[in-house]
Formats: structure tokens, C-alpha cells, sequence
């Protein structure tokens, strides 16, 4: 897999905590919190790719199908739940302890999982992707938490349509 389709996904995955965050970033954070959040996302986002990783090549022992499909499914099935999720409405709550931080990061990071499981089933190498994927998202939910500071939630469902859209691109780029 290329850097660049690594960067591509990356951003796709960083967008729901990028679009989060700029909701959490209207709340008028402290800068403290911005860096701790952006440093828990990342964290979370080079770990659970791993533990995914894990679990896809058991997946594979016990269901044998191809790699390619399974990661096609799992992008398409992501993006879905991404467009989903744009009518929604979430409850923002103010991150004021390490417990709602750390609850924050991982349920941004949870896509990440799903990904891991998709690269264990295709036998890549899990480490190159975890930095990037950690690095890019850990930037974006910064960003985002100082773009919702200037720009209050005005462009949020936008940031995920976005990255919904790469998803659902990828996935249907490995069907072909």
C-alpha cells in the first residue's frame, strides 16, 4: 500500500475526531485540554489498528475469504456509518476530566480498529500505518479543536460528509 493512499485513509479516519473536535472546540477549551485530547486521539489511534490487526488474522484462520473484499467492506461499511451518523444529534458534553477525554479518544478511534482488522486480513505491515494514522489524527483533532474555537460548528457535518465520502471511495476502489 502506497504513503500516499496511507495519508488518504488516515485523513478519512481522522475526520470524525476532526469534526468532534471542532464541536468541542466552540465549548472554549483550555489549551491544555485541546493538547491533551489531540494527544489521547493519536494514542488511541496507533493502538487500536494493532489490536485489530490481531484479531483480522484470526478472522482469516477461522473464515477464509479475500483480503481485498474484506477491506472493501469494511471501508464502504465505515463511510456508511459515517453519512449515518450526519443525522444524528449528539450530545456534546464539556471534556472536564482524563475519564471524558480518554472516553473521547476512544470513540474517535474506533474506526481505526475496523481498519487494523482489514490490514490483518491482507497481511500488511501494521506499524508504518499506526504512525501515520496516530500522527494525522492527532493533528486533525487539533485543528479541528481551533477551527471550532474560530468558527463555531458551522462547517462540523461537513468534515464528516468528507470523510465518509473517502471512505466509501476506498472501499469500492479494492472491490474493483
Amino acid at each position: 500500500m502506497s504513503l500516499f493512499i496511507l495519508f488518504v485513509l488516515a485523513i478519512g479516519l481522522s475526520m470524525d475526531a476532526f469534526s468532534l473536535a471542532m464541536i468541542y472546540g466552540t465549548l472554549d477549551l483550555k489549551s491544555s485540554m485541546r493538547k491533551l485530547m489531540s494527544i489521547m486521539v493519536g494514542v488511541f489511534h496507533f493502538f487500536m489498528p494493532i489490536l485489530g490487526y490481531q484479531i483480522g488474522e484470526f478472522i482469516l484462520k477461522l473464515i477464509p475469504i479475500d483480503p481485498e473484499i474484506l477491506v472493501g467492506v469494511i471501508f464502504v461499511i465505515l463511510g456508511i456509518q459515517m453519512l449515518l451518523s450526519l443525522k444524528e444529534e449528539e450530545k456534546v458534553k464539556l471534556l472536564t476530566s482524563i475519564y471524558s477525554v480518554f472516553f473521547f479518544a476512544f470513540t474517535v478511534s474506533i474506526d481505526s480498529f475496523s481498519i487494523g482488522i482489514g490490514f490483518g486480513a491482507m497481511g500488511i505491515n501494521i506499524i508504518l500505518p499506526c504512525f501515520i494514522f496516530s500522527f494525522v489524527s492527532g493533528i486533525f483533532t487539533y485543528l479541528g479543536a481551533l477551527l471550532g474555537k474560530k468558527l463555531q460548528n458551522r462547517f462540523g457535518n461537513i468534515t464528516t460528509l468528507i470523510g465518509s465520502f473517502i471512505l466509501i471511495f476506498l472501499g469500492i476502489s479494492y472491490f474493483l
